[in-house]
């Protein structure tokens, strides 16, 4: 009830400040608005971008126009998301890596604070350990003692060296106080098709990457990274469950602008992206790639974006991670 007050406060005080804007803010928007999205087509990012493009088009009345823009580990699109001018035209499908983790590791054109506004959290998904289906280890609790006996022995895959996979892979190694070795590939699918073959102890994934395979059982699920279950896959447990209090670690997807927005822009698009949010078919949509429908306010989505960069600072820091 006080999320509810809250935005109806944040709308009424949008409306009223309308006034003060220049001209071009009070009819906004007047012409196409542009969906960066930083990925080919395919996967979370885009899967998100044209999930949100697409109704509040029908929503509104909008055109609201993906656009593809890969590169640069997904920093390319925020980089030109944050040249672009503040007018409310130009968005982008900011996630995790290319907020909280690209900028920590490679330079990049844009600063995820200072560049960017902070419009709205659309998603947040658990990352998820896995074996191949005959591997030894039948629960997060094998694996992770196997690992204590002879440091440094299991291998584990990732997508890449500084992703997110990465990071909380390290993390957990942090918490349970075992050591393994990183074996970083080019994306998930070659990552798990090693993992099958039998070259890799195991692997973490993001749920979308991974679920067809969990579902034909060629692949087990040990854990998910996420302080509560995942709704997609109620029956695998969570990291914090085998005794690792608060282990937390989940990749989120929002949409932000450029730095300057002003506050009636960003208040209409929290509020609509909102409401797209909540409907059914959306939540239902989004459970199927493993995510969570997370519908927060500005300042909420401001707050979880520098927590989630001193977080991944620290761990980057005590891990020693680099990219080459």
């Amino acid at each position: 009830m006080k999320r509810r007050n809250f935005n109806l406060m944040a709308l009424a005080g949008a409306a009223g400040s309308l006034a003060s804007l220049p001209a071009w803010a009070q009819t906004w928007p007047a012409k196409p608005i542009r969906m960066i999205i930083p990925s080919t087509p395919g996967g979370g990012t885009d899967f998100t971008g044209r999930q949100i493009s697409t109704k509040l088009s029908e929503m509104n009345g909008w055109q609201v126009v993906p656009d593809n823009r890969p590169g640069a580990g997904t920093a390319l699109g925020l980089a030109e998301a944050a040249r672009a001018k503040p007018d409310g035209y130009d968005l982008v499908i900011a996630q995790s890596d290319n907020v909280s983790l690209i900028p920590l590791l490679m330079k990049v054109a844009y600063d995820p604070i200072r560049d960017l506004t902070p419009i709205a959290l659309a998603a947040v998904t658990p990352l998820i350990i896995l074996v191949k289906d005959d591997s030894p280890f039948k629960t997060l609790a094998d694996l992770i003692k196997a690992a204590k006996a002879e440091p440094g022995r299991l291998s584990y895959g990732t997508s890449g060296t500084g992703g997110g996979v990465h990071i909380a892979m390290e993390l957990l190694q942090l918490t349970a106080g075992c050591k393994m070795q990183h074996v970083p590939y080019k994306g998930s699918t070659p990552a798990l098709a090693d993992l099958m073959g039998g070259h890799l102890s195991f692997a973490g994934s993001s749920i979308s990457s991974a679920a067809t395979l969990i579902h034909s059982g060629k692949v087990r699920a040990l854990a998910v990274t996420s302080a509560k279950r995942n709704a997609s896959l109620p029956d695998v447990p969570t990291v914090a469950e085998f005794g690792y209090k608060d282990f937390n670690a989940i990749s989120f997807y929002g949409v932000m602008g450029p730095a300057g927005l002003p506050a009636p822009v960003v208040q209409r698009l929290n509020a609509d992206v909102n409401k797209i949010l909540v409907r059914p078919d959306v939540k239902t949509a989004f459970q199927a790639q493993g995510f969570d429908a997370a519908p927060v306010s500005p300042e909420e989505f401001a707050a979880l974006i520098k927590a989630d960069i001193q977080k991944s600072r620290e761990i980057i820091a005590t891990a020693g991670i680099k990219i080459e």
